[in-house]
């Protein structure tokens, strides 16, 4: 007997209803993102190793310990990519897109992967939706992409969510706060109180030491310096527009010292939409500001601000999405009606409706069971009479009513009673 083949660990294949949400998901996000001015972009799913290190910072978790790397037959290293903007910066660069467009507005959708322990809302293969803004330093476009994000979360139907903002300050600023973070952090009371990982962050990346979730080290930094209170006037100025301009909107938020995101390339606004209703993954949606990342990839000195949403985060807080049901199901009980039977669900479909048809050779009852089972609204019965009169049963399978027409008046009723025919 063959040995049956097996997904992958972390790894899952994706069916209706999950499948037909993440659809909607997408073409929502197409939908909103268009009206402002954002364009589709589609990058590989493989890079190379460097590409990461560069952007996202060698010191940091998703570099040290989460990135599925390997060399090519040649030894050069490639990455399966753990995140989006590194790709997206790289096309960009490499597509001299900046020569010919003051501003960029790129979107893109797929998988990412990152070796981890797969558990609830997070998977070693997982799907984001990310936007990247590339070529504004204005904090305008900063609330206008936080807006937009916000608007694309109603739109799905979101609820219980909470935007929560800070600001990194900038290259100059921020070395203050992290020098005075340091000092806090290494006195003796603090030090000795820290786990594992944000004892050997201290050293290598100790803004990381603020995300921390481990009740320990959270209560060591509950009295931390803030990183508002070293913002420079310039990075104050352009956090407080920010905010000005989401009030206006309506736009309501929290303002969140620990929150400084995962990547290194981050600077003055970040920010991050979480949920209370899906337990410890609570980030759906998070970004900010990155001046200087279009740069650490051999590009111009180009301001950028990105945003990336995790599908599967955002499906925990969806449900299943239930499928669309079929307008038709055709049952063809004899060869000679079984082609005029097909010829009839070709024109249908023609016509925009949605439905399939029984090839099988079961009997009349086992069809009319799978007829049941297909959800559709009506149910196009053929047998050697109809197909000589050139006639159809039409039945409505909620209300058991059901009427014979000719193959025309059957393809004019179905598409004035369906919702998905053209009218």
């Amino acid at each position: 007997m063959a040995v049956i083949a097996n997904r992958i660990k972390g790894f899952a294949d994706m069916y209706p209803p999950q499948s037909t949400l993440f659809t909607r998901m997408e073409n929502t996000a197409r939908e909103i993102f268009s009206r402002y001015g954002f364009v589709e972009l589609r990058t590989p799913v493989l890079e190379y190793t460097d590409l990461f290190k560069r952007s996202i910072g060698e010191e940091t978790d998703v570099v040290q310990k989460e990135m599925f790397t390997f060399p090519d037959r040649k030894g050069r290293m490639m990455t399966m990519r753990p995140e989006a903007t590194a790709g997206v910066m790289r096309a960009y660069v490499e597509d001299a897109r900046y020569s010919r467009e003051s501003v960029s507005r790129l979107f893109t959708t797929g998988p990412m992967f990152r070796y981890e322990r797969p558990q609830k809302g997070r998977m070693r293969q997982f799907h984001q939706i990310n936007c990247e803004c590339l070529g504004s330093h204005s904090p305008y476009a900063d609330a206008d992409l936080i807006i937009m994000l916000t608007r694309f979360l109603t739109a799905l139907g979101l609820k219980d969510l909470t935007l929560k903002l800070n600001s990194l300050g900038c290259a100059h600023c921020r070395p203050l706060f992290k020098q005075a973070l340091v000092d806090y952090l290494h006195r003796q009371d603090c030090c000795d109180q820290l786990c594992e990982d944000c004892t050997r962050r201290m050293e290598t990346n100790p803004l990381r030491v603020l995300d921390c979730k481990q009740e320990k080290c959270r209560c060591v930094t509950d009295a931390a310096p803030r990183l508002l209170d070293y913002n420079c006037p310039e990075c104050k100025e352009h956090f407080d527009t920010v905010l000005r301009l989401l009030d206006a909107a309506g736009v309501t938020y929290e303002i969140d010292h620990r929150l400084v995101r995962g990547l290194d390339y981050y600077c003055r606004t970040t920010f991050e939409v979480v949920s209370g209703s899906i337990g410890a993954q609570a980030a759906v949606a998070g970004g900010g500001r990155y001046d200087g990342l279009v740069r650490s990839v051999g590009g111009p000195d180009v301001p950028g601000v990105g945003f990336a949403c995790g599908m599967e985060r955002l499906a925990l807080m969806l449900g299943d999405e239930e499928a669309p049901r079929p307008d038709f199901y055709a049952v063809a009980m004899d060869a000679q009606s079984r082609d005029l039977s097909f010829g009839l669900v070709q024109r249908l479909r023609g016509l925009g409706l949605t439905g399939e048809m029984n090839f099988s050779d079961a009997g009349f009852k086992g069809l009319m069971r799978q007829a049941g089972k297909s959800n559709a609204r009506f149910c196009c019965i053929m047998g050697p009479d109809e197909a000589a009169a050139g006639a159809v049963v039409v039945k409505d399978m909620d209300s058991g009513e059901q009427q014979t027409l000719s193959l025309d008046a059957a393809a004019d009723f179905l598409a004035a009673n369906s919702d998905n025919g053209k009218k």
